[in-house]
């Protein structure tokens, strides 16, 4: 099978996800697989809960590359990968794994996806995701709380040691590796549109 993967970069709660399923709408679940980076931060079981809880999870080092790219590599191979589970309250990863078989369109989601060189040299199509601070806050105040069991003043206090200042060493200076800047996410139906049109292009060339 021939496969291409489209990386989905852009700050935390910038309306990355929502782009990825609006590509996934657009040709539906047989076609396009959707793979997210925090699905492949480091096991931290072996350490303390008190310390997992205060570690850095916005810098490059906290997710597994090497484990990441050779997944990646492998459903370009066109071999399945099992991709791991995380669990977001403890952060530790689970014993459960998601299997993905190789699909003509693998789309790659998460804060950093362009800021790794050996990811970015896979990626067919990169996108760079760019939406106000203040919305991007919201969200993501809005999401941890009711999806990771987090209290409004454990997400404020990452915000401001961790995430934002990740957010302007690391991923904004991604957006310039990018191939096209979408404004919104998914919301941007006309960034969909041409995404499809370069998504089909590709595909009819390989």
């Amino acid at each position: 099978m021939n496969t291409i993967i489209i990386g989905i970069a852009g700050g935390t709660g910038s309306g990355k996800t929502s782009l990825a399923k609006g590509i996934l709408s657009e040709y539906g679940e047989g076609e396009v697989a959707v793979i997210e980076q925090d699905s492949y931060y480091n096991d931290l079981s072996h350490v303390l809960y008190e310390e997992r809880v205060i570690q850095n999870y916005d810098h490059p080092d906290s997710i597994d590359i090497e484990l990441f790219e050779s997944h990646l590599q492998g459903l370009l191979n066109g071999e399945p990968v099992n991709i791991p589970t995380y669990d977001f309250s403890t952060h530790v990863r689970m014993d459960k794994t998601n299997t993905i078989t190789p699909h003509h369109v693998i789309v790659v989601e998460g804060i950093l996806t362009l800021h790794y060189t050996q990811l970015r040299d896979l990626f067919a199509i990169k996108i760079f995701v760019d939406t106000p601070a203040d919305i991007r806050f919201i969200r993501r105040l809005t999401r941890d709380i009711h999806e990771r069991g987090r209290t409004p003043d454990s997400v404020n206090k990452q915000y401001l040691a961790t995430v934002r200042p990740m957010h302007d060493q690391f991923v904004e200076p991604s957006k310039y590796f990018a191939d096209l800047i979408v404004p919104e996410g998914g919301e941007n139906k006309v960034a969909v549109d041409l995404i499809r049109t370069k998504i089909n292009s590709i595909l009819k060339n390989i």
